[in-house]
C-alpha cells in the first residue's frame, strides 16, 4: 500500500487588514504557498469590516498560490457588511466558509464563525431575558452549523480527516492568559462538541489575541489559537514580526 501523502497547513487568524498596509501581507502569502500545501485564514480579515480593506485583502491574496480556507471574524462584521467581504475575497482559489464544507488535497474542511457563550460548567444558559436567550441561540446555532458541515463531509467522503475552521474558540483552554472576566464573549464550549463527536483531527481558531497557541477538547481534539499576535509571540513568522526563533518559522502542520 503507497504511504499516504502529507498535507501541510499553514493557519493564521485575526490578520485585520487595512487600507494603509498596501504590501503587508503578499510577501506573506508568497512565503507560506512555499511553505504549506493549503492556508487557513480564522477570521477577522479586516480590520473595520470595510469593503476597502477586503478589496485590498482580496489583491493581496493574488500572490498565494496555494488553495485558502477561511471564516469571516467578528471585525468582519462590523459594519453589517459581512456578506459583501466574503463576495469580494472569494474566488476559484479562495473559500470563505459560513457553514460550508469543501474538500481539498483529500482533507475536509468545515468552517463557521462561532459566536461566544462561555465554557464547561460556565456555559451561559438559555434563561431570563429575550437579549440573554438570543445570544446563547446564537452559540447555539453556529454549533448546530459546524456539525452539520461536518456530518456532509462524513456522508460524502468515507473515512475522510476533517479540519475544523473558526473564529471564536470552542475551548476555555486556548482563551487562558486574556482577562476571565471577558471568556464567555472569547468562545463556547458549544463548539467543542461536535468536534469530538465527528472525530475531527484539528480546529483552528483566532479572537483571542493574548491567548495560548494550544489545547485540545475534553475528548482528545487538537485546538490551535492561530491569532496573529500568538503566532508572533511563538516566533512564527507574520508581517511585522521580527526574525522568528530558529525552528519556528514552519507553518501549523495538519494531518
Amino acid at each position: 500500500m503507497a504511504e499516504e501523502k502529507k498535507v501541510r497547513i499553514a493557519a493564521v487568524g485575526d490578520i485585520h487588514v487595512r487600507e494603509s498596509e498596501r504590501g503587508k501581507w503578499s510577501e506573506y502569502f508568497k512565503e507560506v504557498s512555499q511553505q504549506a500545501d493549503i492556508l487557513v485564514i480564522c477570521g477577522d480579515l479586516t480590520d473595520t469590516g470595510d469593503e476597502g480593506e477586503a478589496q485590498l485583502l482580496s489583491e493581496e491574496l493574488r500572490s498565494c498560490t496555494i488553495p485558502v480556507v477561511g471564516v469571516l471574524g467578528n471585525h468582519d462584521f462590523e459594519k453589517g457588511r459581512h456578506k459583501l467581504i466574503r463576495q469580494m475575497v472569494q474566488n476559484e482559489n479562495v473559500h470563505i466558509l459560513d457553514g460550508e464544507a469543501i474538500v481539498i488535497k483529500g482533507v475536509g474542511f468545515a468552517g463557521v464563525k462561532g459566536f461566544g457563550g462561555g465554557f464547561d460548567n460556565h456555559m451561559l444558559s438559555m434563561f431570563g431575558e429575550g437579549a440573554m436567550k438570543a445570544f446563547v441561540q446564537e452559540a447555539v446555532d453556529e454549533a448546530l452549523r459546524l456539525d452539520r458541515a461536518l456530518a456532509r463531509l462524513d456522508q460524502e467522503n468515507e473515512s475522510i480527516k476533517k479540519i475544523a475552521v473558526l473564529h471564536y474558540s470552542p475551548i476555555k483552554e486556548t482563551v487562558i492568559g486574556e482577562p476571565e472576566a471577558i471568556f464567555p464573549f472569547l468562545g463556547s464550549s458549544r463548539l467543542a462538541e461536535p468536534l469530538s463527536r465527528r472525530q475531527v483531527v484539528a480546529a483552528f481558531h483566532g479572537h483571542a489575541h493574548i491567548g495560548t497557541l494550544e489545547g485540545q477538547t475534553n475528548a482528545g481534539v487538537k485546538v490551535y489559537n492561530v491569532a496573529k499576535p500568538i503566532l508572533q509571540k511563538a516566533g512564527i513568522i507574520t508581517p511585522t514580526s521580527k526574525k522568528p526563533r530558529r525552528g519556528c518559522n514552519r507553518p501549523r502542520h495538519g494531518p
